[in-house]
């Protein structure tokens, strides 16, 4: 049993790429939670394949390490090593729920940048002590003072009393230990009182079953005790108490203060929600804690199987994938062009590419997606028998009802925070207004530019982050967050070829933007689609009026081959006989539009 003074509980928050991982890693090592031969490969935490070969963190993971101080007095840490990306701030804020502190990770060449804000943010809300670590010193680029100025400045810290460190080089670990020890506080709790602890995280383990992450507040959680969850209201029994350290070790119990995790002989990880207070069934707590915000997918897309005999199976690997990303929802949909599949919401781009890749790489699925698609909500003009006018959230484009019956459509709009150096602003301001942005702020901080726009989130969730890259050389960063939904001017822009409607290109696009998209979809499709034995219109268009449209060439057979010479009313004959026949093929072929083509049409960034 640790005494409260001797506990610390505290996450690591950066940016993305400013060294979190790896400074994780060297507190491991210089605490002996692993040996030299078991720190295999960087980034110890980081246990998905996938997070190892991009480099980033996608799954909050927690570590329980002994520390011995310079005073002699032993001490136990609980990390929590959270990822920097805008799509995961879900996991970073249950993070930062189960703690007292955090280490501010700053790169000592690349200083303050947006998520490095918006994570210091979430941490002030929760009140804790942030202490300034400045990475990356053994850079030629390292910059200190500069860094020290902008913690100060954009920031609001002080930094005179930053840690300086390099996690590569493992310079100045010992300092952030103490730094850990010394500078934030210990955990507070009553041991005697009855049982509240905090459900920070779940997962499925194909051993143990639904693993739980637990911050006890109050009493403690014992081996063999009845639990109940207080929002899903269910009771279970505890069969298994421990931390990661970061291997399994099993505990007798975790006592107030303490993190760590439970197993409950929990089969479906529906049954434990982020947030969830637990309680003992037997003695339980007067009030829940208060729970975060629900997590609400903001993109949406369909995935279909290339093969529609793997459909089974994706639903399979779906369900799976679910048990372990709790942000992740899914729902069957059909497509005349592509088949059943299913419209699936995730959090942002890159969290749909990281679903689309796992599927791909360890359920060996090739996979069809459509074009990612915002919530809409549509209100409906007053029908027949109707009390009063209803409002509806559409997710896909293709159920979208018939216009004479839509009063207003309303779109997500989010307030963007982008830090960019001086010389890539002009380009940046132009991208924004392109976008249909609404500039709120623009100030200079130690020789940067901070942005702050109004943009609708249809807008951003096609290609804005690869766009903002590419201009900005990789220089730009930026954060986001919802700020509710604005009435706007949209419309359904249809695709047809020849002239038969394709659902899975259909798409809701501002009506002042919809000629330019229709136009740019029908060259790309033009050059996609194979040539057939008859010309096929490729046309854009919004409700019965056309907005684009190319034309695909037909392939001609030489028809005139067999004629030597003669009377030219021979071959003008065979010529008119193969005009009939290609008019009666436009109107009864049909035309196959090959899967490449809809993955190529569909993909976004290449605009």
């Amino acid at each position: 049993m640790t005494e409260l003074r001797k506990l610390r509980n505290f996450s690591i928050i950066a940016h993305i790429d400013h060294g979190k991982s790896t400074l994780a890693d060297r507190l491991i090592q210089r605490t002996g939670g692993l040996s030299a031969r078991e720190m295999t490969h960087g980034q110890i935490l980081d246990n998905m394949d996938i997070e190892k070969e991009r480099g980033i963190t996608i799954k909050a993971q927690t570590v329980r390490l002994d520390y011995t101080a310079r005073d002699g007095e032993a001490y136990v840490l609980n990390l929590m090593d959270t990822p920097g990306h805008v799509d995961f701030a879900y996991e970073v804020s249950r993070s930062l729920a189960a703690c007292e502190g955090a280490l501010l990770v700053v790169d000592a060449a690349q200083g303050v940048e947006a998520q490095t804000l918006a994570n210091v943010y979430q941490s002030i809300e929760h009140d804790h002590e942030i202490v300034p670590v400045i990475n990356k010193i053994d850079l030629p680029a390292a910059d200190v003072d500069k860094v020290r100025h902008e913690i100060e400045d954009i920031v609001g810290l002080p930094a005179d009393d930053a840690v300086l460190t390099s996690a590569k080089t493992g310079l100045g670990i010992d300092e952030v230990l103490e730094a850990i020890v010394t500078r934030i506080p210990p955990p507070t709790g009553d041991r005697d009182a009855p049982l509240k602890a905090m459900l920070v995280d779940s997962w499925y383990d194909p051993y143990l079953g639904v693993v739980i992450l637990v911050r006890v507040i109050d009493g403690a959680i014992r081996k063999g005790a009845s639990v109940k969850f207080m929002a899903a209201g269910t009771t279970h029994l505890v069969d298994r108490v421990g931390a990661f350290r970061p291997k399994i070790e099993p505990m007798e119990a975790l006592e107030a203060g303490e993190i760590g995790f439970i197993t409950a002989q929990i089969k479906d990880i529906s049954e434990t929600r982020v947030g969830d207070t637990i309680t003992d069934a037997r003695r339980p707590a007067a009030e829940a804690l208060p729970g975060f915000k629900e997590v609400q997918p903001v993109v949406f897309c369909g995935l279909f199987p290339v093969d529609a005999a793997d459909f089974e199976k994706l639903r399979e690997s779906i369900s799976k994938l679910r048990l372990n990303d709790a942000s992740f929802s899914f729902e069957m949909e059909t497509s005349a062009a592509l088949g059943f599949g299913f419209r699936c919401g995730f959090l942002g781009l890159l969290h749909l590419e990281i679903i689309q890749e796992r599927l791909t790489r360890e359920y060996d699925l090739d996979l069809i997606t459509t074009a990612p698609s915002v919530v809409y909500k549509i209100h409906l003009t007053k029908a027949a028998g109707e009390a009063e006018p209803r409002t509806i959230e559409l997710h896909n484009p293709a159920d979208m009802p018939d216009p004479n019956r839509i009063a207003s459509i309303e779109e997500p709009w989010i307030e963007a925070v982008i830090y960019v150096p001086d010389d890539y602003l002009g380009p940046i301001l132009k991208l924004c207004q392109d976008r249909r942005g609404i500039q709120k702020n623009l100030t200079y901080v130690a020789g940067r530019a901070q942005l702050t726009y109004e943009l609708p989130l249809n807008e951003v969730v096609f290609d804005f982050y690869d766009r903002l890259k590419s201009i900005s050389r990789g220089y730009a960063s930026f954060d986001y967050h919802q700020i509710g939904y604005r009435e706007g001017d949209l419309v359904k822009m249809n695709i047809l070829v020849n002239n038969e409607p394709v659902d899975a290109l259909s798409m809701i696009v501002h009506r002042a933007a919809a000629e330019a998209r229709g136009r740019h979809m029908c060259e790309r499709l033009k050059d996609l689609i194979p040539r057939h034995l008859f010309k096929i219109p490729i046309q854009a268009a919004i409700g019965g009026k056309v907005i684009a449209r190319e034309t695909i060439a037909a392939l001609r057979k030489d028809v005139t081959a067999k004629c030597y010479g003669g009377d030219a009313t021979r071959k003008r004959k065979l010529l008119e006989k193969q005009k009939e026949g290609k008019k009666r093929m436009r109107e009864y072929g049909s035309v196959s539009i090959p899967q490449e083509a809809f993955i190529a049409a569909l993909r976004m960034g290449e605009e």
